[in-house]
């Protein structure tokens, strides 16, 4: 794919776009400097998750963490803790893995050189590519969903865009229309158009400053480019998760790698679970015998939760019971602390909803 632009057309191209972000881009936080940290953080934080809800996180995490050597120092239950509900643990993990290199490697500043870059955990192509050129004017062009979506309905590109060789043609066309004297504008502008002007349905090109550069606009395309991808079919689950309490209210919580730990638990703090096959509370009760030598205890259904991670739809049993003694030979992978405090260590949303049965639970019990 090209537009093939002659040099004048391709200038008028650039400085429309560019006028209509300096007018209209949004004040986001990390658009308040271009310190590469903050930069950074926010890229990260904006992989597969919707700009309303990384606001939030991205101001606590930065008011905790307010650069690179402060993220370096910090221990990874305190990163995971801030992350909790945010979801894609990996990126947290990855995240703090990259700052303790940036300051064993780069001077506690995020390396200028693409390659370099590029080496860090959790960085590909894509994000390198932003926080080079947003923070450093790198003329390095980004394409990620919202970018091939303008592109793709530019040059009237039919197919699945993320096709391996449209994909590549994408970003030899990305990088031919890069402003390279303003990268950083450049980039921001043509993500923006796609997230605000240039949406998925219902594009507004009444409101596009580079409408008339676009082919499917012209051809009436508009709401057949990109082709709809085919999605992965939904796969249905329940767990089945045991909040054993004793008489000081203080509930377990273990890192069992059992029941989709790396995927629905994160790899964090969760109450013992097991996948369900059939019958909830009797293969629940199994689990505890096996992995902590629970026996003979009542297991009280509470009100079921929904969770979603992905193509997974996922149905969450909790299960409350009472035990005199809370099992000891759980080890260093398991953790004993208030029912009411299970918050305030690094869970992921799927725990949180279960924690918070519990809780209505108990409401309801002391009414």
């Amino acid at each position: 794919m090209s537009l093939n632009l002659k040099p004048q057309a391709l200038r008028t191209f650039q400085s429309r776009l560019l006028a209509w972000f300096r007018v209209y881009r949004r004040e986001l936080p990390w658009r308040a400097s271009r310190d590469p940290y903050r930069v950074w953080v926010a890229e990260i934080m904006l992989q597969q998750t919707r700009i309303a809800a990384v606001l939030p996180y991205y101001d606590r995490f930065l008011r905790r963490f307010p650069d690179v050597r402060a993220l370096a120092r910090a221990g990874q239950p305190q990163i995971l803790k801030l992350w909790s509900g945010l979801g894609y643990y990996s990126r947290a993990r990855n995240l703090h893995a990259a700052a303790k290199t940036i300051v064993a490697h780069h001077g506690g500043e995020f390396p200028r050189e693409l390659e370099a870059a590029l080496s860090l955990p959790g960085i590909g192509r894509y994000t390198a590519a932003a926080v080079l050129s947003i923070a450093y004017d790198e003329p390095l062009a980004v394409l990620d969903g919202n970018v091939a979506r303008v592109l793709g309905r530019l040059g009237a590109v039919r197919g699945d865009l993320r096709a391996l060789r449209a994909w590549r043609n994408l970003s030899e066309t990305a990088q031919q229309l890069l402003a390279r004297e303003a990268a950083s504008d450049w980039n921001q502008a043509l993500m923006e158009l796609g997230e605000t002007i240039c949406t998925p349905q219902s594009p507004r090109c009444e409101a596009c400053p580079i409408s008339r550069w676009c082919e499917a606009h012209a051809r009436g395309l508009v709401n057949e480019i990109p082709a709809p991808r085919k999605k992965r079919a939904a796969v249905n689950i329940k767990i089945a998760a045991a909040i054993l309490r004793d008489p000081q209210d203080r509930t377990l919580l273990v890192k069992d790698p059992g029941a989709h730990d790396g995927v629905l638990f994160s790899r964090m703090w969760q109450f013992p679970a097991v996948e369900v096959k059939r019958n909830a509370r009797s293969e629940l009760a199994k689990h505890l015998r096996a992995t902590l030598g629970v026996n003979g205890i009542a297991l009280k259904a509470l009100p079921e939760a929904r969770h979603c991670v992905t193509f997974r739809n996922v149905t969450l049993l909790p299960f409350l019971a009472h035990v005199e003694q809370l099992p000891a030979n759980a080890g260093t992978r398991s953790r004993v602390l208030p029912l009411e405090s299970v918050a305030r260590v690094p869970i992921s949303s799927a725990t949180r909803k279960i924690a918070a049965a519990a809780a209505a639970a108990h409401i309801l019990h002391r009414h």
